[in-house]
């Protein structure tokens, strides 16, 4: 049975039924909380009715920082066409963030000045449990003893510069670019073999922009987690997240507009795609309200809901 852990400035929580009963736990970190899981399981035995209510407090991510936080990159089917691959032939594809991109799951995510086209990217975080060397090979019935727990992120993403620079750590490590939780939902191997029943949604100013279950994967878990551990080693309390659904800002610009953009000078090619992207409404801009969740309703699994409100100009600028 699945466990929600909340953080707070007091310390760790177990939340049921929106009210929260303290864990008595000394631990400052995920990977110290996750080292001895007596503490939890005793707070989930005996939650507190009169506990503090979820809403009143301020949440701060259950993943703390410093850790490993590494991504998937184009790993859902509707993704990969939205993004003008083929789902099929796509190759799987890691990056590294910044873990100073983390953050809570109400903080604002801040905007930086030079930074024109901001875009979110819903994704199924897994929070590692047990330490994985290099080499590590795991199968589908040893997923719960690598992964300890699943929560709410969002890939946050400045655009022009992940595109015209080429730089996936530049663009998407940023400060508060990484927003995590409300929960560490703690699983077990039945909530495990069924991933893929986990929905992902994603909205802004109350508009789904994106909304799929993780069956749309492309690399799932446990073939992610042994293609990382052939060059990867991870510790517990690191972060993976699994890659987003289509309905993200960035659009291919589709196959004819490529051909011709081909025959462009790289400096024109860049010019043109993002004037064009400058009529595109869906980019995030200053006061946007992002709200994501992650829910298995039939299992009674609620990872919760992040809400973040972009902060910055995210204007539009001919680059």
């Amino acid at each position: 049975m699945s466990v929600n852990v909340a953080r707070t400035d007091d310390g760790w929580w177990v939340e049921n039924e929106g009210r929260l009963t303290p864990i008595r736990t000394r631990a400052g970190t995920t990977a110290e909380l996750l080292a001895d899981r007596s503490e939890v399981d005793e707070a989930a035995n005996a939650p507190d009715p009169e506990g503090p209510r979820l809403t009143d407090v301020e949440l701060r991510s259950p993943v703390t920082v410093p850790a490993r936080v590494v991504a998937q990159m184009v790993n859902y089917r509707s993704h990969a066409h939205d993004s003008g691959f083929d789902p099929d032939t796509v190759p799987p594809a890691f990056f590294r963030k910044s873990s100073g991109s983390v953050c809570g799951p109400t903080a604002d995510i801040r905007c930086p000045e030079h930074v024109h086209f901001l875009d979110y990217e819903v994704e199924l975080g897994l929070v590692i449990g047990r330490r994985m060397e290099v080499g590590t090979s795991i199968d589908e019935g040893e997923l719960a003893e690598f992964v300890a727990g699943l929560v709410v992120t969002n890939d946050v993403s400045a655009r022009d510069i992940q595109l015209t620079r080429t730089q996936f750590y530049e663009s998407k490590s940023y400060p508060t670019f990484t927003p995590v939780g409300p929960f560490l939902t703690l699983v077990d191997d039945a909530d495990l073999a069924a991933l893929e029943k986990l929905r992902l949604t994603l909205s802004v100013n109350g508009e789904v922009r994106q909304d799929s279950t993780a069956a749309d994967m492309i690399v799932k878990p446990v073939r992610a987690l042994n293609l990382l551990a052939r060059f990867q080693a991870l510790d517990v309390g690191d972060l993976v997240l699994t890659g987003t659904p289509g309905g993200t800002a960035l659009k291919s610009p589709g196959a004819v507009a490529e051909k011709i953009g081909a025959l462009l000078p790289t400096a024109v090619k860049w010019r043109t795609f993002f004037r064009n992207q400058a009529r595109n409404p869906r980019y995030l801009k200053d006061g946007d309200v992002v709200a994501a969740t992650i829910t298995d309703a039939a299992r009674g699994i609620d990872l919760g809901q992040q809400t973040n409100i972009v902060r910055g100009p995210a204007r539009r600028a001919a680059l």
